[in-house]
């Protein structure tokens, strides 16, 4: 019996705990950004401004353990396997982090501008850093919606089976729901929490695998 196997694979980590309260937490986060978007006032500095993106901010944080917690559901077996996972993974990382830096330079713009016409001339001068409007405004936070579309397409079509098959569309109707118009991103929550809500259930123990 592969003893070492199985209890590497139901070895629980710290974060495995957050995973239920992340899955529900981030994407009531973003609808709550999404919302008081909405609001009148609240895309110009001020306390709709700091509220909205420290919400955004606190859900992206939040996506973190979804995101390690669909790479320890897809049990994949061989070498490309892990390595495409570890892959998958990676890319949601990396656009997770151009994600947060976004939302933390919104953020601090919104505090130091006094109005909205100087909020404009400081994110000109920001966006105008070489390299900060591609990584961070334009293609980088593409990357952390491109990783958990792959993430949540292995967990549903993959041998651990660990999500149904409209956990994957419905994170694509979010996504695009949010690319087409940010008034829908309320909507775009929904959608992500529908999709990774088989993710607060536990997961099933793996069976002990034969020597």
């Amino acid at each position: 019996m592969n003893t070492a196997l199985d209890a590497r694979n139901t070895r629980p980590t710290r974060l495995s705990g957050l995973t239920p309260y992340a899955v529900v937490g981030a994407p009531a986060l973003m609808a709550l950004y999404g919302g008081i978007r909405l609001v009148p006032g609240s895309r110009a500095p001020g306390p709709g401004w700091t509220a909205g993106h420290t919400a955004m901010l606190a859900g992206l944080l939040l996506f973190a353990p979804v995101l390690l917690a669909l790479h320890r559901r897809l049990a994949p077996r061989g070498t490309a396997a892990r390595t495409a996972a570890g892959a998958a993974l990676g890319t949601a990382f990396a656009g997770l982090l151009c994600s947060l830096a976004q939302i933390g330079i919104d953020l601090v713009v919104g505090l130091a501008a006094a109005d909205k016409a100087e909020q404009s001339r400081l994110f000109d001068r920001v966006q105008d850093v070489p390299g900060v409007l591609p990584v961070v405004y334009q293609v980088g936070p593409l990357l952390f919606y491109v990783g958990l579309l792959a993430l949540l397409t292995a967990a549903a079509a993959g041998r651990s089976r660990a999500l149904r098959w409209w956990s994957p569309v419905l994170a694509l109707l979010g996504t695009l729901a949010s690319g087409v118009d940010l008034a829908l991103v309320p909507l775009a929550a929904a959608c992500y929490l529908l999709a990774l809500a088989p993710l607060a259930r536990p997961a099933a123990a793996p069976r002990a695998a034969l020597a």
